[in-house]
């Protein structure tokens, strides 16, 4: 028999009465189908929980054992309950999600998993490349949610206002063309790709200086920097005629290779933020893991990744 919560609170209920008798009547059952029920809990549990005598029950050291256990668990699956219940009731209330994101797969994802589980209601979503864009528009109440993503561990914008809870953690790869000569490797040595065109999707964080730091400490200074939108370094990058940076979720692409880079040495967040005040508030808590099941679903789209992970188990993309 394996046990269950029901039978954490029988046991509690006979501490707490003192006897099985008083047990079976708060509990409203006959004595003996409370004792037998004990049996099978104690011959689970392997020892008997309580010492029964002429002035009711106490504890043996394995039953204070159990009741310890007993009184973390109980009130927390309660409060557990209650919590789900109050997120359940609370998204129910939601007429709408206003959406704002820099462009990548995860605000689509989010789109995607919020339409299929709130299909009543209206969604909306706004794109621009600048994270401080987007959360200037959740701190005026013009949005209520930023999908983001910040280099390293470096401070979102507005975090004095905004509420901001971490996705998932990537690394950054390297995106070469699949006919590239170091394409098929394992990892990159940075320093190995001093000799090449850069091309980088626009932004206003601080992942240039985060990236010329990491080619310094390579021991170079990259080549220009060519500064284009996703598709116009997609193209380059798959006509060999540039290399570029790129989260490790960036999803698998004819002509692309993405190739892990040796020591992991820039890393990426994913973050979503909100408004504490804002009524949108109550309903972050399951956007939030709504966004992590995206982010986990992008993480196993790309095998480099998977492979990866699985070579650096040590690596947490979760914080």
């Amino acid at each position: 028999m394996d046990l269950e919560l029901r039978h954490l609170k029988i046991i509690r209920a006979i501490d707490e009465a003192g006897s099985l008798t008083r047990a079976a009547t708060t509990l409203g059952l006959a004595q003996s189908a409370l004792s037998a029920q004990l049996k099978r809990i104690e011959r689970a549990l392997g020892g008997p929980l309580f010492e029964r005598g002429r002035h009711g029950a106490r504890a043996t050291p394995l039953g204070e054992l159990v009741l310890d256990r007993a009184r973390v668990l109980l009130p927390a699956m309660r409060e557990l309950q209650e919590e789900a219940i109050r997120l359940a009731n609370t998204l129910e209330d939601i007429p709408r999600f206003r959406l704002g994101g820099t462009h990548g797969p995860l605000l689509g994802g989010l789109v995607d998993q919020l339409s299929h589980l709130h299909p009543s209601a209206a969604i909306s979503t706004y794109t621009s490349w600048s994270v401080d864009e987007i959360s200037e528009q959740v701190t005026s109440g013009r949005l209520d949610f930023a999908l983001i993503g910040t280099c390293g561990e470096s401070t979102p914008p507005a975090a004095d206002q905004l509420s901001w809870r971490t996705v998932g953690k990537d690394p950054i790869f390297v995106m070469l063309s699949e006919d590239h000569p170091q394409a098929k490797e394992q990892e990159i040595d940075l320093g190995a790709l001093s000799g090449e065109q850069w091309i980088n999707a626009p932004g206003d964080g601080c992942f240039e200086d985060c990236f010329n730091a990491a080619c310094a400490r390579a021991g170079f200074t990259p080549v220009s920097v060519y500064e284009m939108d996703t598709s116009a370094c997609v193209h380059l990058v798959q006509a060999g005629r540039a290399v570029a940076m790129c989260r490790a979720t960036f999803p698998p692409t004819p002509g692309i290779a993405t190739v892990p880079l040796a020591g992991a040495p820039l890393s990426w967040r994913h973050l979503i933020g909100w408004h504490p005040a804002a009524t949108a508030a109550g309903a972050a808590p399951a956007v939030l893991l709504h966004a992590r099941q995206v982010h986990r679903e992008a993480v196993r789209r790309n095998p480099r990744y998977t492979e990866w992970l699985a070579a650096n188990t040590s690596y947490n993309t979760t914080s």
